[in-house]
């Protein structure tokens, strides 16, 4: 059995500002890398077979400060990367629900119906995760792995931990920079053990 310990990087310049990122990217805020920096205290005596994180700099960044002093490499995946949001990324909340109101609308509040300006659906998302965990399991059979990746792909795994349709979405918990989620992955079947706690952060 495989446990998967999930995190979100820490806070960004542009999640202060509320501007969306997607596959854009921006720095990693003070607050940010001490949160990954406490986390990566919290998870000292934790040993992992592997680290693996979404090629994007900010997660990336907080990889390494959880991973500390450990020799294991960090490896990248594409398929961990944040959705594509397309024509949003690099705009503001504001600018995004002035410029696109029905899509921005249903992104959330019928995100099963979201269509993308440009990217990608959440449903898209949720199959790249996906085949990931299917070719996770052939790599490695037991153990604890470190993932490190991005909100929206978070939410995804929630719901099929839960076997529940993308219309859940956004029901709680909220994914707080930095928050750690821990599912086992045995057989295919995944289930949560620790739902995006924040207990180490300041």
């Amino acid at each position: 059995m495989l446990h998967l310990y999930v995190i979100r990087h820490g806070e960004t310049e542009w999640n202060k500002e509320k501007r969306s990122q997607g596959r854009l990217d921006s720095s990693l805020t003070d607050k940010g890398k001490e949160d990954a920096r406490s986390l990566g205290a919290r998870l000292q005596d934790t040993e992992f077979r592997q680290i693996i994180s979404s090629p994007s700099g900010r997660t990336l960044e907080t990889a390494r400060l959880v991973k500390g002093e450990r020799t294991i490499p960090i490896l990248t995946d594409e398929r961990l990367m944040e959705i594509d949001l397309g024509a949003w990324q690099g705009k503001t909340e504001n600018e995004i629900k002035s410029l696109y109101p029905e899509e921005f609308d249903a992104y959330w509040n019928e995100p099963e119906v979201y269509k993308s300006v440009g990217g990608e659906t959440l449903l898209q998302v949720q199959q790249r995760l996906l085949v990931f965990f299917e070719n996770l399991e052939k790599t490695v059979t037991d153990g604890n792995v470190l993932i490190v990746t991005h909100g929206v792909v978070i939410k995804t795994l929630y719901l099929l931990c839960r076997d529940s349709s993308l219309k859940h979405l956004w029901e709680p918990p909220f994914i707080h920079g930095t928050s750690l989620t821990i599912v086992t992955l045995d057989s295919g079947k995944k289930e949560l053990l620790l739902e995006a706690c924040v207990s180490h952060c300041s």
